[in-house]
């Protein structure tokens, strides 16, 4: 990572990239982790997103940016929903003050796609998102938080003893976020779903409810892949060319 900012009262750590030789106001694209998947994954999250930020800036075009959502990586803090909610927001502030975007986008890939989506409806700065392998919702682990609480100490994204202050509070965030009701009120702006129909975390059911909400969403089922989308060369072929398709409209 190449620099940080503020979330609250924790520092993040994030990585910037802008492409070489272009001048005026260009798009912003900030790309979101999703949730550890153990230990290791915790404390190296994101750690192929700066590879696919260079592309999106030196190949694309854009400003673009990734970051470590609290409890990750070299971020500070601890995992909860309105935390990760509150990073995302900061994230976008950050950009907007370091690049002066004409224009900020999102991508998101499993929980730091639903997270997108759930920011991205609320602020009209968001011009379109790309979502990989999201969930729709968060009602698994609502169903079993103190498990989930127990998960997330065990890997890392929880790290402070005593974390969180107030269990309820923490656990009753997996209910109020609802990105499938977000991705409703994200509607009209452009939204791509990228899903593989081999997932074996996120069902594919998920990203069609996503679509469905939306109503004039673009939904890519990439035949043979599991949940990890950001390593399948072909995702990662069809993201740039819609994010490559919103760049030349985003001017227009």
């Amino acid at each position: 990572m190449n620099g940080s900012f503020r979330s609250n009262s924790l520092t993040l750590s994030r990585y910037l990239a802008t492409p070489a030789g272009r001048t005026g106001p260009l798009p912003g694209l900030i790309l979101c982790h999703g949730f550890p998947i153990g230990p290791i994954d915790a404390r190296q999250s994101a750690g192929t997103f700066p590879e696919l930020i260079d592309r999106a800036a030196n190949e694309l075009g854009w400003v673009a940016m990734t970051f470590n959502f609290r409890g990750c990586g070299t971020s500070e803090g601890d995992f909860s929903l309105q935390g990760w909610v509150d990073d995302l927001r900061a994230a976008i502030d950050h950009l907007i003050e370091v690049a002066s975007p004409s224009s900020i986008w999102l991508v998101g890939t499993s929980t730091g796609g639903s997270i997108a989506t759930c920011v991205a409806a609320d602020d009209p700065r968001v011009k379109g998102a790309a979502l990989l392998s999201p969930r729709a919702d968060f009602d698994d682990w609502a169903a079993q938080p103190r498990r989930f609480l127990e998960h997330a100490r065990e890997i890392g994204a929880i790290r402070t003893p005593g974390f969180p202050r107030n269990f309820d509070d923490w656990a009753r965030e997996f209910r109020r976020f609802r990105p499938v009701d977000a991705s409703r009120r994200f509607a009209p702006r452009p939204l791509l779903v990228l899903h593989g129909d081999d997932d074996e975390s996120v069902p594919t059911a998920d990203a069609r409810q996503l679509v469905e909400a939306h109503g004039g969403a673009e939904l890519r089922l990439i035949n043979g892949a599991g949940h990890r989308l950001r390593h399948d060369p072909r995702a990662v072929a069809v993201l740039l060319g819609w994010l490559d398709r919103q760049r030349v409209l985003a001017s227009d």
